[in-house]
């Protein structure tokens, strides 16, 4: 048997034994390309995902508001700085992961490529995006690969307190005027389809799920996580007298589980292609971002370089 054989006959038991890879491990290119590509898009999905919250910290409603608003994009520019550092032990840098988003070779998550339109809005991203996320990250923190792993149990935490303001912004809606609670239930028309689709394709028709799921880096499927948050979120929408708008939602006794209506995947096609109602407005502002960062990191770079020099004289 060939030492290339052993390495991966050493790795898969690994991943059959539920033990973590580290990144000095021997790892097939294949998983690593996976786990790049997986944790980049998270990364970006962190960053992009600041900006329709962004949209609205000067128009909070109280300074309470726009205490916990700025607060939670905090969370989120930390939640990309553990994941981009994360990525980096796999032989990628922060630079080359930037140059693929700017040049479309990288992905983020489709749900950001949405307006937030009123305040209702940043309530609905809290309680359906984050809920979304929660559901996927969940079981990431049980994801074979170790940086990873580790990384998402403090994300997950941030993201249960995110989910919570969210959730609670529309409970306040719900409990004042009828013009307000219309505000509340326009958002969550508006957010509800695009949840869903944040969850990618259907298992069968995705062209990474199998593969992730084998290796563990995933640890559900597509459709399972999508039916988990359908599942959770009937009951939390009719707490607060909100309406999903799906005529086709209906509990279903012998599944156990709600059925839901058909997603408009020419939509979602249509989004992740780059047409969405914001695409190019969140890439170029992420661009314009890193372009007017360059000299903070040139400074640092250069404070680095001289500390190193200090300290080897």
């Amino acid at each position: 048997m060939s030492e290339a054989s052993d390495l991966e006959k050493v790795f898969e038991e690994k991943i059959a034994a539920e033990e973590r890879i580290e990144p000095k491990d021997w790892m097939p290119d294949a998983y690593r390309k996976n786990l790049i590509r997986q944790m980049s898009q998270h990364a970006h999905s962190e960053v992009i995902g600041m900006q329709p919250e962004g949209n609205w910290l000067s128009r909070a409603p109280t300074l309470e508001r726009k205490q916990i608003l700025l607060a939670k994009i905090q969370d989120e520019a930390g939640h990309g700085l553990y994941l981009y550092s994360a990525t980096e032990t796999l032989g990628v840098t922060r630079a080359e992961l930037n140059e693929a988003l700017h040049e479309g070779r990288a992905k983020y998550a489709s749900i950001f490529n949405y307006p937030s339109l009123t305040w209702a809005d940043i309530g609905a991203i809290g309680w359906l995006v984050d809920g979304a996320a929660i559901v996927n990250q969940l079981s990431l923190q049980r994801n074979s690969y170790g940086p990873y792993a580790r990384a998402m149990v403090r994300i997950c935490k941030e993201e249960s307190f995110h989910q919570r303001q969210g959730y609670l912004i529309l409970v306040k809606l719900c409990e004042g005027s009828d013009d307000q609670k219309a505000m509340a239930q326009d958002a969550l028309n508006r957010w509800w389809w695009p949840s869903l689709m944040m969850f990618g394709p259907h298992d069968a028709e995705s062209v990474h799920s199998e593969r992730s799921t084998l290796w563990k880096i995933k640890r559900m499927g597509n459709d399972e996580s999508r039916q988990k948050f359908v599942d959770q979120t009937v009951a939390q929408a009719e707490a607060i007298n909100l309406v999903l708008p799906d005529p086709d939602l209906q509990w279903n006794e012998e599944r156990g589980h709600y059925d839901f209506g058909d997603i408009d995947w020419d939509e979602f096609s249509r989004v992740v292609s780059g047409n969405g109602p914001c695409n190019r407005e969140r890439l170029a502002q992420h661009k314009k971002a890193h372009e007017e960062g360059e000299w903070v990191r040139e400074a640092m770079s250069a404070y680095a370089e001289r500390q190193l020099g200090t300290e080897r004289e």
